[in-house]
């Protein structure tokens, strides 16, 4: 069983007046943050305010590119080609990078967003352009990969620095990825049942599926969604679980 975890979240999504999330709640909660660069959600303001939050509650920020889809939250999947989507990601990590400085915190890790996020879990030849761009920015930066997909194989491939990440609020396929968030169940707005997840598969070292099959994982880190309403919730009841459980939480790369 695993001795100590990172609990991330994905915030920094607000636009302007709009507001998505109680980021202030959650990084009291969590050990790193993953911030949007301004393109499925967050602005150059909302980066700086979320980002300086961060450093202040010794969060580790990480940069978290997806698609140019703010109507859709970066949620609809696009096709790119391979050239775009480096500079795409280069441009976030860049833009992120600058942000954290301006902070007075380093940019720790990256993370894909959304669904870019899950055609990289499908697909290792646009991972390896993902992925590639992130360490063609920085190989010494740790990405984040959902655990048991393309994303890892493709991480290990390269030689970029990497960490297993599940999802509390989320149900997951036999192999590894995500339930689609239209199906009924794909997303777990029950704190307990999180929790009680979480502990189980930590405790496995496996991604439990929903069909009750389990993956051998590397567990490093465990992400929620910081944009449904039972975030925080679901944050507090996670670490409760996990800490009743012996379990310590720490920031990625300081356990």
């Amino acid at each position: 069983m695993a001795k100590h975890v990172d609990l991330n979240a994905d915030m920094g999504e607000s636009f302007g007046p709009w507001t998505m999330g109680d980021d202030a709640a959650l990084l009291q909660i969590v050990t790193s943050a993953n911030v949007a660069c301004g393109f499925h959600g967050g602005d150059w303001d909302v980066m700086a305010r979320t980002m300086h939050l961060a450093a202040h509650h010794k969060v580790g920020v990480g940069a978290h590119p997806g698609f140019p889809d703010l109507q859709g939250f970066g949620r609809q999947r696009m096709q790119m080609g391979p050239d775009s989507l480096r500079n795409m990601i280069t441009y976030q990590l860049g833009a992120a990078q600058a942000m954290a400085a301006l902070a007075g915190t380093p940019l720790r890790h990256a993370k894909l967003h959304g669904a870019l996020a899950n055609m990289c879990a499908e697909d290792a030849a646009l991972a390896r352009v993902c992925l590639g761009a992130i360490q063609s920015f920085d190989p010494a930066l740790p990405v984040l990969v959902q655990a048991c997909t393309a994303q890892e194989a493709v991480a290990q491939e390269i030689g970029q620095p990497w960490a297993g990440e599940i999802f509390a609020d989320r149900a997951y396929n036999d192999d590894g990825t995500l339930v689609d968030r239209r199906l009924p169940g794909a997303v777990i707005h029950d704190p307990a049942i999180a929790a009680q997840r979480m502990v189980q598969m930590l405790r496995g070292d496996a991604i439990i599926c929903d069909s009750g099959q389990r993956l051998p994982a590397q567990i490093d880190t465990i992400c929620l969604h910081g944009d449904t309403p039972e975030a925080v919730s679901i944050a507090l009841a996670v670490r409760a679980g996990l800490e009743a459980a012996g379990i310590r939480l720490c920031r990625l790369g300081a356990c």
